[in-house]
């Protein structure tokens, strides 16, 4: 069981230092890189996934405390928090609608089965309650999960060029956005970038990415009942 723990513990930390040594650039970042690292690793000892699961289950353990660790950026910004409580709320909720609804649109149009449509649509929302809703809406948890990585990779990817043709420059209230931005859209992966390059804004995306999680299934969960 340590053995597989370690391999993970030591791809990330490959993963990071690649990171740092490139300026943080987006195109290594560590979910990439040392997922990829992770992936050879399995292959060159064929080792199929559920093995994998089994053997990291302390990992898996961990995100639950490092989610919760996220509360004290809250804390500490939540007077600032609860005066941008409106603006926030209505972001919140223009980004989950066009995310779960453009979705099951998109795939409407393009003939897409509903199972597989209804396990792309919580994209946004972080992998437990995506794999989650998913599941309860009668999609595919393990789809929901690729859908899920992908979107927090493109996200952080599109994120910057976007916010910067929409002219969001620099400075605290710019920050801010930024931050609640790619919580919103990257959900974890999101957070972490912020956290790498925006530690002020952090108590944002970390709001923005456990709100939209929870939207993101309360929707879904009620679209799939009327659909």
């Amino acid at each position: 069981m340590m053995f597989w723990s370690t391999i993970t513990l030591a791809a990330y930390l490959i993963a990071l230092s690649l990171y740092r040594r490139s300026g943080h650039h987006l195109l290594c970042l560590p979910v990439l890189t040392g997922t990829a690292l992770v992936l050879a690793a399995m292959a060159l000892a064929g080792t199929g996934y559920p093995l994998y699961v089994e053997a990291t289950r302390l990992l898996r353990w961990l995100t639950g405390p490092a989610i919760i660790a996220l509360a004290v950026p809250l804390f500490r910004q939540a007077a600032l928090l609860q005066r941008l409580a409106a603006p926030l709320f209505v972001s919140l909720a223009a980004g989950c609608t066009v995310s779960v609804l453009g979705t099951l649109l998109l795939c409407h149009l393009f003939g897409t089965p509903m199972s597989f449509a209804l396990s792309l649509a919580p994209k946004a929302a972080t992998m437990p309650m995506a794999m989650l809703a998913a599941e309860r809406a009668g999609g595919m948890p393990a789809v929901a999960a690729m859908a899920v990585v992908a979107t927090g990779v493109l996200g952080c990817l599109l994120a910057g060029p976007l916010l910067h043709w929409l002219r969001i420059g620099e400075g605290e209230e710019c920050d801010i956005v930024r931050g609640f931005t790619l919580g919103l859209v990257a959900h974890a992966i999101g957070v972490a970038r912020v956290l790498q390059t925006s530690p002020g804004s952090v108590a944002f995306a970390a709001l923005a990415m456990g709100l939209n999680g929870v939207a993101t299934v309360l929707v879904l969960v009620l679209l799939s009942r009327w659909l």
